[in-house]
């Protein structure tokens, strides 16, 4: 079957694109991640990088990888049960183990997870419409739950949110010694993600996947309406989908980050606007793509998302080998550790455009498709007995 080059470049910027949030997950306190104000204070360069990051990008790329993926399984449909459920859960092996012996920041577990119930729900759907309306529904109950958690989380200062010199020493202490010490701690934040997953954030998570293969069943992410539609679309989506975040960043840095608002209330319409400013993107992409599909650069960013999984991984293993190893953790502030991205990106491209000189796919890709090849037919030999 022939690849759609198009959906390459988008899943390529998505990837390139997580790594402008994960930058400060790598290189500062998990505390960071949502707090810019985390050690209690803020410069205004730190202000309005967290300001524009947060418009553009927080949240946005993911919630793009998760339509996406969404999109995959609706593909892989054809492949049938056995194949679909031994991809998956081979995937939650591998982000299982990322989490646990690399980074806490891990996806692949949770993706895997909620996949496992949602390609169902995506074969079993009767139509497009009923497949997209229920994902929305899904993803609405999400930040529904974020709200409720709000209402309820109290309003003293949460250590997670604001910790103090001991939490960050330790937290630096483990990072930097690594061992079992780190693989403890890695354990219980990945506890508490699946927590998470379960109460609030995987019914998000459910909701994009099936919007995304809404998407790809009706032929949309597959190219086949006409770009100005894709222009006017992508534009008032993310035009909406900026209208929608901007009073609350403005809210969040008017109040100093204060706990009980911006850890949860403040957030909701982030998440609300994250599929409106998703599906613009990518119907940017599409609209623009006779404009840009000749451009070196872009067929380089298709590379990097045909080999996502490779490229996903090869960042978190360089980041870590820098912040971790070469004693580079806690010490730039958000703005500086954007300097780092280029580099990192450059990376992906190289290994991404050389290594599909050679072969075909990835090489965490070649091999997660031999394993599940192995075990679908492993599994289907089995109940064939």
């Amino acid at each position: 079957m022939e690849r759609n080059v198009t959906l390459d470049f988008v899943r390529g910027v998505a990837i390139l694109g997580i790594l402008l949030l994960n930058i400060t997950a790598f290189g500062l306190p998990k505390a960071a991640y949502l707090n810019p104000a985390w050690y209690g204070d803020i410069t205004r360069r730190d202000a309005w990088t967290w300001a524009i990051l947060d418009l553009l990008v927080q949240v946005k790329f993911l919630t793009l990888f998760a339509l996406l993926f969404g999109a995959g399984l609706q593909m892989l449909l054809a492949r049938g049960k056995r194949w679909i459920q031994s991809r998956l859960s081979l995937l939650a092996i591998l982000g299982f183990c990322h989490a646990l012996f690399l980074w806490d920041g891990d996806i692949l577990l949770a993706y895997a997870l909620v996949g496992l119930v949602c390609w169902r729900m995506v074969r079993d759907a009767q139509n497009v419409k009923s497949l997209f309306n229920t994902g929305a529904l899904l993803y609405l109950m999400g930040v529904g739950v974020l709200l409720l958690l709000g209402m309820i989380s109290g309003t003293a200062t949460n250590r997670s949110w604001v910790p103090d010199a001991a939490n960050l020493q330790y937290e630096q202490f483990w990072k930097f010694t690594g061992g079992v010490e780190a693989i403890s701690n890695r354990a219980d934040m990945l506890s508490d993600n699946l927590l998470a997953l379960g109460a609030q954030y995987g019914w998000q998570l459910a909701g994009m996947m099936l919007m995304g293969a809404a998407l790809m069943r009706s032929g949309w992410l597959k190219g086949q309406f006409s770009l100005r539609h894709y222009r006017q679309t992508g534009a008032l989506l993310v035009a909406i989908g900026m209208l929608i975040n901007l009073p609350a960043i403005v809210a969040q840095w008017r109040l100093g980050w204060d706990y009980r608002w911006c850890a949860f209330l403040l957030q909701a319409p982030r998440e609300l606007s994250a599929p409106f400013q998703t599906i613009g993107y990518a119907a940017l992409a599409y609209g623009f793509w006779p404009q840009i599909c000749g451009s070196r650069l872009v067929g380089a960013i298709a590379c990097v998302g045909r080999m996502a999984l490779s490229n996903y991984l090869l960042q978190s293993l360089v980041c870590t080998t820098l912040f971790y190893r070469f004693d580079l953790f806690m010490k730039f502030d958000r703005f500086s550790l954007l300097t780092f991205v280029p580099a990192v990106w450059l990376v992906n491209v190289l290994f991404s455009v050389i290594w599909l000189r050679y072969w075909r796919q990835g090489p965490v890709e070649w091999v997660w498709r031999q394993l599940t090849a192995h075990a679908a037919g492993a599994t289907l030999s089995r109940t064939s007995r």
